[in-house]
């Protein structure tokens, strides 16, 4: 019979190590959230978040993402990391989606690589937290039952426990491979990053691709065929997305909002954030952040159209 190993009562660090965040690189929480299933019924469509990061851990269920500029299937213990810029979508599935921690970072200089980003780009964003998910569930929990709770120096607890999630982070991400581009990864890529930083302007298909020099119908079938979207579609979805940034993380009166996204009126913009988010504008913003001080005034409006 075999002797059984005795277990250690005592570890050294048997390693030299430099600490991976210092001088410039000092990354700061910013917030935490852990969505459950049920909630997906209100999604966090097509978004991104220009100064931080943000790591999400899926703990249960299945569904499918956009992320960056093609779809992917996520599942539990699935983690998934959008470096700042890039443009991640939710949609939900007949049986109530999934539910995920989230941690937004903001701060990091990592070496050799842009401002707020914790990997290369061309890395990807999905990645199996395989024999980790259960040390990263454990710190996604603590985090957010000590931040909901107020627990005492819970933001410098939270702190630490957060450069823990970063350091393990790495390391899963340090041990994949990196896939090739193909050619319609590229001209996709392309494609949306036009739309994303003209989204608010009076997009056609033909207009798109008159300025990149493409085919309409290229354009598009090259498109759905790698995001599963139409460009219209994805533009839809992306507007929507700025103006759900926007109302949780601004006051701004949903009059500017929807001018700021590429609404004329507030009542259609109304209509089209309803079809996709599955409630008004104003009631979402009640919603997610119902301790946030609304303004009293409005500005003045197109239409006269109600908040709701």
């Amino acid at each position: 019979m075999p002797t059984q190993r005795k277990p250690n009562v005592q570890c050294f660090v048997k390693h030299s190590f430099e600490p991976s965040f210092a001088g410039d690189n000092q990354p700061r929480l910013l917030y935490i959230s852990k969505i459950p299933p049920e909630q997906n019924a209100h999604p966090r469509v097509m978004h991104a978040h220009p100064d931080f990061i943000e790591i999400g851990l899926i703990y249960s269920g299945v569904s499918e993402y956009l992320l960056d500029h093609k779809k992917q299937y996520i599942r539990q213990g699935d983690l998934l990391i959008y470096n700042a810029g890039v443009v991640h979508d939710e949609v939900p599935t007949p049986d109530g989606g999934i539910g995920r921690y989230c941690i937004a970072v903001g701060g990091l200089h990592m070496p050799e690589l842009r401002e707020n980003a914790l990997i290369p780009d061309s890395k990807g964003c999905v990645f199996p937290a395989g024999d980790s998910f259960t040390e990263l569930y454990r710190l996604f929990e603590m985090m957010f039952q000590n931040l909901s709770t107020g627990a005492p120096q819970s933001e410098t607890f939270c702190h630490h426990l957060m450069e823990a999630v970063l350091v393990k982070v790495l390391a899963i991400v340090n041990g994949t491979e990196t896939p090739p581009a193909e050619e319609a990864d590229v001209l996709c890529k392309r494609i949306k990053d036009y739309i994303d930083i003209h989204f608010a302007e009076p997009l056609t298909l033909q207009s798109i691709g008159e300025t990149l020099r493409i085919s309409p119908y290229y354009l598009s079938h090259v498109f759905k065929k790698e995001t599963g979207y139409a460009p219209m579609q994805y533009l839809l979805r992306r507007r929507i997305g700025e103006a759900q940034t926007l109302l949780i993380m601004t006051d701004l009166p949903l009059s500017r909002i929807a001018e700021m996204v590429g609404y004329d009126t507030q009542s259609y913009f109304n209509l089209q954030f309803a079809k996709y988010v599955g409630m008004p504008p104003g009631k979402y913003r009640n919603f997610i952040v119902p301790d946030r001080k609304q303004k009293k005034t409005e500005s003045p409006r197109k239409t006269g159209a109600p908040d709701e």
